[in-house]
């Protein structure tokens, strides 16, 4: 049976690696370094996915945009400190090269800017087995569609054969938006109730139910 997606996208964060839990803490130590009111986790998690400058707007709705830059680089500075022991979630990497083996073209939209990105590309080992990504200081954040847009006509392909997988409600908006299937994973950001109202075509509670879909239905 031939391929049913051509281009499959990945969200990053919470997703293929497990990072929820220092972007949370980061947010949090960024506004407590600042004397602002730290976001409550659930606050805090839900912005998963987004530019930073949206997700601060959403967690601290507010703070002063002035302050948006302060927060911004505090939130950073605490995050890279913590990067180089992230790990990605267990089967992330076996089920990249069984995509890869199986013939799909392979992508990332991310609500990361394009240098953590690249950092994280690096740290995981994952970066060479991805064909192009798209981030959030390159297009508009999600749920914008443009990540998306932007990859299928990198790729020529059509949303008919574009699927795109992630733990949070902005992964699965901005896959609507641009008509494309999609996928949620409920070990991540966003709890499993979200990601279903949402309607993706599946909702996993780990890697290994991912790739038994993926294998079965891609």
């Amino acid at each position: 049976m031939g391929r049913r997606f051509e281009l499959i996208v990945f969200d990053w964060d919470g997703t293929l690696m497990d990072s929820t839990g220092a972007i949370v803490a980061s947010i949090k130590a960024a506004a407590t370094d600042l004397g602002i009111e730290p976001p409550s986790d659930e606050r805090a998690s839900h912005i998963i996915g987004l530019g930073l400058i949206d997700a601060l707007r959403h967690a601290l709705p507010d703070l002063p945009a002035e302050r948006y830059q302060d927060v911004a680089l505090r939130y950073r500075q605490h995050y890279m400190a913590r990067d180089q022991d992230l790990l990605l979630f267990a089967g992330a990497e076996a089920l990249i090269d069984e995509l890869a083996a199986a013939g799909h073209m392979l992508a990332v939209a991310t609500g990361k800017t394009r240098k953590g990105l690249d950092r994280a590309f690096e740290v995981s080992g994952l970066g060479p087995r991805f064909h192009a990504s798209r981030c959030a200081d390159e297009c508009h954040s999600k749920p914008h569609p443009q990540m998306l847009d932007e990859l299928m006509a990198e790729f020529g392909v059509g949303p008919e054969v574009t699927l795109m997988i992630g733990d949070t409600t902005h992964d699965l908006q901005m896959a609507r938006n641009a008509r494309v299937a999609a996928l949620g994973v409920a070990y991540g950001a966003h709890p499993r109730h979200a990601l279903e109202a949402e309607a993706p075509l599946y909702c996993a509670d780990n890697v290994a139910e991912l790739a038994a879909w993926l294998r079965q239905q891609a």
